[in-house]
């Protein structure tokens, strides 16, 4: 992991064409900008987490009901 320090309205950019802005600080709290092309995803680790699960199971799912046909 590369740790960085950035202040408000400071940017580093990855891949030359993704770059990330600094908004905001509040406490804690954290705003940033993300420019990056549109093919590009983007998600909150959260739900990129629940995406991978759900995929995951659907793909356990498909893969039983191959099987069930296979062996029937």
């Amino acid at each position: 992991m590369l740790a960085l320090s950035r202040k408000k309205n400071e940017a580093l950019i990855i891949n030359n064409n993704i770059e990330i802005t600094i908004l905001e600080i509040k406490g804690e709290q954290v705003k940033i900008g993300i420019t990056a092309p549109k093919e590009v995803p983007i998600y909150r680790k959260e739900v990129y987490v629940q995406i991978q699960e759900e995929n995951k199971a659907s793909v356990d799912v498909e893969s039983m009901d191959a099987l069930k046909k296979f062996l029937v």
